[in-house]
């Protein structure tokens, strides 16, 4: 049924850009005709590429357009989002109503039920879905006491009490078994992928500082970001810091065709361009005297 659900999202779905990915995600996991599927905001985020909150305010357009609803009173495998897609249930439903009338007869469905079928939840839990437990509030009075002794049992106290990590919010994922994206490193900075971290203001100022975009110029600046980009899709999250000065170092050693190459010429600047250690500047250096003319060139 996935794929008739998919089908309906590629011709009928007025959603658009990020929206549209993640309907097509939790259409890929439909289960039966009744277009019920699961999934955690980190699975969605993994699968479209895009940010926890990007996804978030996705999920919120598509139940404001009536193309998702969101079933809070069932858990899915893992304790996930269960949701619904009523637009191509509703279309199924036609669908297999059409099909029959044109194999029996229009007197033989002429009193078929139209509207919405109630959801079979029995047909759910091969699939892990079912109904949210609600747990029971506890018992007030005295609490039980400790057997032989006549006093009241004592809450233990929370192991490493106190706040180790102030700052850093206290979220998760809701799949156990799918990688953390709280986008903070062990050591409490913020951390983000490469195709999400963007050029700073301080970035732009280096560049211009550095001569880089006389260098290269606006299109071979911006190639040199996409190919910067690429090579980094696969690497884990890093603090902005780090990607900043990764970014500085690549675009440093990045050469303009049919330009000359005045980014590590000798003598030129002194020290070491900013975001590059000293073993990259001398490494950009050489680089540099290569491309130098010698004046021997037949």
């Amino acid at each position: 049924m996935s794929s008739e659900a998919r089908e309906w999202v590629w011709e009928h779905s007025s959603s658009r850009g990020a929206a549209r990915l993640v309907l097509l995600s939790i259409a890929d996991r439909v289960t039966d005709d009744q277009c019920i599927s699961w999934a955690s905001l980190s699975s969605l985020a993994k699968r479209t590429r895009a940010s926890v909150s990007t996804v978030r305010e996705a999920i919120e357009r598509l139940v404001l357009a009536e193309e998702l609803e969101q079933l809070d009173d069932l858990v899915g495998p893992q304790r996930s989002t269960v949701y619904r897609l009523p637009l191509a249930a509703d279309a199924l439903v036609q669908a297999r109503r059409e099909q029959q009338q044109e194999e029996d007869g229009e007197t033989a469905v002429a009193d078929a039920p139209t509207g919405p079928a109630k959801l079979q939840l029995s047909a759910l839990r091969r699939y892990g879905i079912r109904s949210r437990e609600v747990p029971e509030p506890p018992a007030r009075g005295r609490k039980p006491a400790v057997p032989g002794t006549g006093r009241p049992r004592r809450k233990p106290a929370p192991r490493r009490a106190g706040d180790r990590h102030a700052g850093v919010p206290v979220t998760g994922t809701q799949n156990r078994s799918e990688p953390v994206l709280n986008r903070y490193s062990s050591s409490g900075a913020a951390v983000t992928s490469a195709a999400e971290w963007r050029v700073d203001p301080a970035t732009h100022a280096w560049i211009r500082q550095q001569g880089h975009l006389d260098r290269l110029g606006e299109q071979g600046l911006q190639a040199a970001d996409a190919k910067w980009r690429a090579h980094r899709a696969d690497f884990k999250p890093r603090p902005v810091d780090a990607w900043a000065a990764d970014w500085k170092s690549w675009v440093a050693r990045e050469h303009a065709p049919g330009r000359p190459n005045l980014h590590a010429v000798p003598g030129s600047k002194g020290g070491a361009p900013g975001g590059m250690t000293r073993a990259e500047a001398h490494t950009a250096a050489l680089l540099a005297a290569l491309d130098e003319p010698t004046g021997t060139e037949g």
